[in-house]
């Protein structure tokens, strides 16, 4: 019977994945898309959908919009609380060969706050507007993708924010449906 690989394997590839996946940035144009997504994936685009669903959608766009800030603040204290916890360093500061493109939030790579944020609100928005599934599940993507090429997560941080993410997400739903936030 095959053995699983050992942790020393699986961290060994998770590497070579972030030096291969951090070449790409040396293209201009990965460089300009990966940099864009990211910058867009600090708060931007979320809080631009959050304003576009509360002018075009009235009261139900409101409550979407209280949906995805209240799922936000649960994600950005359970975030940093384990970016505290684990303490993982980032893939630059681990290897000099991996670059980071752009500047990180904070000094901790586990797990990928942006991912954990993009995962999180595509799901509640897509639950009350499906229409939005087009264009999140690909922002959603892309900024996942992001955080490895620009050098400041590891495929496994990216891995565990989506994990995360999406289950912070259903016990937002479900909290909506049992009554406990805005739906």
């Amino acid at each position: 019977m095959p053995q699983p690989p050992s942790p020393d394997r699986l961290l060994a590839a998770e590497h070579g994945w972030c030096l291969r996946a951090n070449a790409l940035c040396a293209r201009r144009g990965a460089f300009r898309y990966f940099a864009t997504v990211s910058r867009l994936g600090d708060g931007l685009f979320w809080y631009a959908l959050m304003a576009l669903l509360v002018a075009t959608g009235g009261i139900d766009g409101l409550r979407a919009s209280l949906h995805l800030a209240t799922t936000g603040l649960a994600a950005l204290i359970l975030y940093k609380a384990l970016k505290c916890w684990t303490r993982r360093p980032r893939p630059f500061a681990n290897d000099l060969r991996i670059r980071a493109w752009v500047a990180p939030l904070d000094e901790f790579s586990f797990p990928s706050g942006h991912t954990l944020h993009a995962v999180a609100f595509s799901v509640v928005a897509v639950a009350h507007y499906p229409v939005l599934a087009w264009l999140l599940v690909p922002f959603a993507a892309s900024v996942a993708v992001s955080r490895v090429v620009l050098g400041l997560h590891y495929p496994s941080d990216v891995l565990a924010a989506t994990g995360i993410g999406g289950a912070l997400a259903a016990a937002s739903l479900w909290l909506a449906d049992a009554g406990g936030l805005p739906a």
